[in-house]
């Protein structure tokens, strides 16, 4: 009866621990029990089993091993507790340099990595943890341009066309000039989906690129985001929508 439930609530928690950062997203069914402390040591504890068994998925995270036993039966034991589903849902593993951010109560969580010989320099903490925050911010899909699937720049592409298709004011443009203005667009669909391309949120005049550029000239050294990681709680879960009037009349 329990498995038939929708947990879409739960928290987004980061460890970073002996060189290696994790992160995970554990979903229960309220906010009240995500703020459980016994919940919440759940998480952190497995935070630690992550780092621990570098398990390659969620399926052989459930196998490793717990504080004695595993996962599954600790997590078994936690539901038989609370009495709400719980589940773990996903997690990523990040080794080198990285910085971590938690929003709220651990409705977002972000690890960036960064490739770089600037990482034991003042400032860099401070410029690594600005980009995290930027990250949590703004969902954004994709690192770089090179990221995006040619299948999303096409369709992209083909719905401008038809916007332009659509719009009496370009019926007698130059096809030239439609070419110029399609590609206009897409560079705005770059700087709302690429990290990189994005404005800068402490400074929008200038880009997320950018702004690793100049710090990475002012402390004199090399930076390159490498990868990044964005979990948000319940994020594409369907929510069961209650209708409390509905169930007081029945």
């Amino acid at each position: 009866k329990m498995a038939t439930r929708i947990a879409a609530d739960g928290i987004v928690d980061v460890l970073a621990e002996n060189g290696k950062t994790a992160i995970v997203e554990v979903n229960s069914e309220t906010d009240f029990v995500a703020k459980n402390e016994m919940f919440k040591d759940f998480v952190k504890n497995l935070l630690k089993s992550i780092i621990a068994n570098n398990p390659a998925d969620v399926e052989a995270l459930l196998a490793s091993d717990y504080e004695g036993v595993t996962v599954d039966a600790k997590l078994k034991e936690l539901i038989f507790q609370i009495g709400e589903k719980i589940t773990v849902r996903r997690f990523a593993i990040v080794e080198g340099t990285t910085s971590t951010y938690i929003h709220g109560m651990g409705s977002i969580g972000v690890i960036v990595k960064f490739d770089t010989d600037c990482g034991d320099k003042d400032g860099f903490a401070d410029f690594a943890k600005n980009i995290a925050l930027q990250i949590g911010a703004y969902p954004t899909p994709y690192l770089t341009r090179n990221d995006v699937p040619a299948s999303v720049i096409e369709s992209e592409k083909a719905i401008i066309k038809t916007q332009l298709a659509n719009d009496p004011k370009m019926a007698n443009k130059p096809e030239k000039v439609l070419d110029g203005i399609v590609m206009g667009k897409l560079g705005k669909f770059y700087e709302a989906n690429c990290l990189v391309d994005m404005a800068y949120v402490k400074e929008d005049d200038m880009t997320v690129a950018q702004y690793v550029a100049k710090t990475a000239k002012e402390l004199g050294g090399n930076i390159t985001i490498a990868s990044f990681s964005r979990f948000e709680k319940g994020e594409g879960i369907e929510k069961k929508e209650e209708d409390f009037a509905a169930e007081i009349e029945k």
